[in-house]
């Protein structure tokens, strides 16, 4: 296995084509909602502040719950690396990049106070480059939680991590560049590749040590996980929205194995330039199409299929919700579980039908 890297470099941006699964799509309109347990979870507030001083007292509230994840590995190959995270329960909860826990053998935990713990990896997103690690230790700051959905382009971003793995707490601050961005990332020798869907985009210096760091706004809130940055261009690193890892968060909190939910269906969102191409009656939705002969439009076996569903439909709502360019699909299936039935409301030709489908478990390799 290879070595576990720091932070993925990008290795290519496409553009919005097919979006597979179940949901491999990640939530970027919409907030999920609310994490139980400990969590805690801030409203945004429109708030005039000096930007310095918002700068500094953010960095305040969340500094002391970033840590420092360093992973050994024993396989042929050997080698480690160096990432971040931080703290979301005081019981010794914390959220990474699932790239910085890959493959280690051993998990060392460094907090800000300078105290050292072993690790254990709880559970791996089936959805996202993210994981949770687990320290024993109790009464830890924790990072206070914000929401991701509504952000607007321009609004300050900063970004807390170690990189190199030597400068830890390092502070660098940038806006949110842009939004629903899709990346293809690979790790540092470009041995592998996964695609990531909807991140945040900020111009926040992102560095190798950073992954799994926390994205904060002026408040002090988290807003994204810090995961990838573009190695042809400065000023471009990505973020998963915060909103996307609150399910996981209440999942590994209430005790439960991570799972995501799953309809198992390659599909397009359409647009008016699709819904001319092809001939569609609608130019909203999302069209069950797969552009690779080898990959069906329907996972056989999956959910969907034993609804019935079928390459062509065009799903127009899901339990009433519309579904456009504002609220996609994936986005409106993240905040379930498997094994809850969702309401779809599907276009076949000519025929409007309701279809009812119970939700599945996304499989670790589903896409």
């Amino acid at each position: 296995m290879a070595p576990v890297v720091a932070v993925a470099l990008v290795v290519g941006i496409v553009s919005g084509a097919l979006s597979s699964v179940a949901v491999s799509n990640m939530l970027h309109s919409t907030a999920a909602p609310s994490a139980s347990g400990s969590l805690t979870n801030v409203t945004g507030q429109s708030v005039r502040i000096d930007e310095t001083s918002a700068i500094t007292e953010s960095v305040k509230k969340v500094a002391p719950a970033v840590v420092t994840i360093s992973s050994t590995s024993g396989s042929p190959a050997g080698g480690g690396g160096i990432g971040s995270g931080f703290v979301f329960d005081a019981r010794g909860w914390i959220l990474t990049n699932r790239h910085v826990v890959s493959g280690a053998d051993a998990l060392t935990v460094r907090l800000n106070d300078t105290r050292v713990f072993p690790g254990r990896v709880y559970g791996i997103d089936t959805l996202t480059d993210l994981a949770i690690v687990k320290i024993e230790a109790t009464g830890l700051p924790v990072a206070q939680l914000g929401v991701s959905a509504g952000l607007q382009q321009g609004q300050m971003a900063i970004a807390i991590g170690n990189p190199l793995g030597t400068f830890e707490n390092s502070v660098t601050t940038g806006v949110v560049s842009g939004l629903g961005r899709q990346i293809t990332a690979g790790d540092g020798g470009n041995q592998s590749a996964e695609q990531l869907n909807n991140l945040i985009q900020t111009d926040a210096a992102i560095n190798p040590g950073n992954s799994g760091g926390p994205l904060v706004d002026s408040a002090g809130h988290v807003i994204g996980i810090n995961t990838a940055v573009s190695q042809n261009a400065q000023g471009i690193g990505f973020a998963i929205p915060i909103d996307v890892a609150k399910p996981i968060l209440a999942q590994a909190l209430a005790g439960k194995p991570l799972a995501r939910p799953w309809i198992g269906v390659f599909y397009q969102p359409v647009t008016k330039q699709l819904a001319e191409s092809e001939h569609l009656p609608l130019d909203y939705g999302a069209l069950i199409s797969s552009s690779d002969p080898a990959s069906p439009a329907v996972f056989p076996g999956s959910p969907a299929a034993d609804a019935g569903l079928r390459s062509g439909d065009v799903i127009v709502s899901v339990d009433g919700q519309r579904i456009d360019q504002d609220h996609d699909l994936s986005t409106q299936i993240l905040p379930h579980l498997p094994g809850d039935t969702i309401s779809l409301k599907v276009e076949r030709g000519v025929t409007a039908i309701v279809v009812r489908v119970k939700l599945g478990t996304l499989p670790a390799q589903a896409g």
